[in-house]
């Protein structure tokens, strides 16, 4: 049971985070389409409210203390879940949205191309993509799911693995006519792009192969799209996931290296919080997932 007197009314809370996002009480009156006076009422019965001062008064003029800052953090992320939350369901009050966080490349190269079919056969829900590379809490974040790559050690969710990561080096064939690679021992010298994010991506390639990564390296990029295109261009070597590297191959843009398709250390995996167990939208689109790698070969 949530006890009333610990939540402040909406409108005290809309004209708290307008003032501090307009570090102004004139500004946030006229965003509001409310009076300064309204406005400057609302923000001292917050403060009654909470039994805290968040201001300080100086010259008709509202300083933010500490206090206010931290409360801010806070209340921002509570405006935009209701925010979301309503916008869902006015935009589809059938079926409900999914939001759901996903590796950038993996979004455009893999997701993406499918996801109209779940969409077909679901025709009730909507999907919110949104780009991350790195790991976040769930508590801070609006997202039901988020699909990422490594162990299964994001830490408070519930995890669904989807498919063990497995690598193929490729290069332009042009820079494959200049740089021929018939064994391991001809790759050193040439130049290995590396993603910011899998250190042990070419350790483990030439761990495959019985030998050690040689000391040269190459340029280091933050997202397998530019790691693409840097290779097409002749820059180097990439190292890319089976699903990548297949959709290059087959249209021409780039050759493997030696052995395609080797294991890596690391899978691709789903993550939701418990909360979000029964979200309808996330069960179908956990199931749906489930059937799509059963037909992927």
């Amino acid at each position: 049971m949530r006890q009333r007197h610990f939540l402040p009314s909406l409108s005290q809370l809309i004209a708290f985070e307008a003032v501090m996002r307009h570090h102004s009480v004139t500004a946030a009156a006229d965003e509001l389409h409310l009076t300064q006076s309204t406005v400057s009422r609302l923000i001292r019965a917050l403060e009654d409210r909470i039994g805290k001062p968040l201001f300080l008064r100086q010259n008709r003029s509202l300083i933010p203390l500490p206090e206010a800052r931290a409360y801010q953090n806070d209340i921002s992320r509570g405006l935009d879940i209701i925010q979301r939350a309503s916008m869902s369901m006015m935009a589809n009050p059938g079926g409900g949205t999914l939001s759901l966080s996903v590796l950038p490349t993996l979004a455009t190269r893999w997701l993406a191309p499918h996801l109209g079919r779940f969409l077909d056969a679901n025709p009730g829900i909507s999907i919110n993509l949104s780009t991350q590379i790195r790991r976040f809490s769930f508590r801070a974040e609006t997202h039901d799911a988020a699909i990422y790559f490594g162990q299964q050690d994001w830490p408070d969710v519930r995890h669904l693995k989807l498919f063990d990561e497995r690598l193929t080096a490729c290069a332009a064939p042009g820079f494959l006519a200049r740089h021929p690679v018939r064994q391991v021992d001809d790759m050193a010298g040439l130049p290995r792009l590396q993603l910011e994010t899998r250190a042990l991506g070419w350790t483990d390639w030439f761990a495959a192969h019985d030998a050690q990564p040689p000391a040269a390296a190459g340029m280091v990029m933050d997202q397998f799209s530019t790691m693409i295109q840097a290779a097409i261009s002749g820059l180097g070597i990439a190292l890319l996931p089976h699903y990548l590297a297949r959709i290059e191959i087959e249209e021409g843009r780039l050759a493997p290296i030696l052995t395609p398709d080797i294991p890596a250390t690391g899978a691709y995996w789903l993550v939701w919080p418990a909360s979000k167990d029964a979200h309808a939208p996330l069960v179908r689109f956990r199931d749906w997932l489930g059937q799509l790698l059963d037909d992927t070969p």
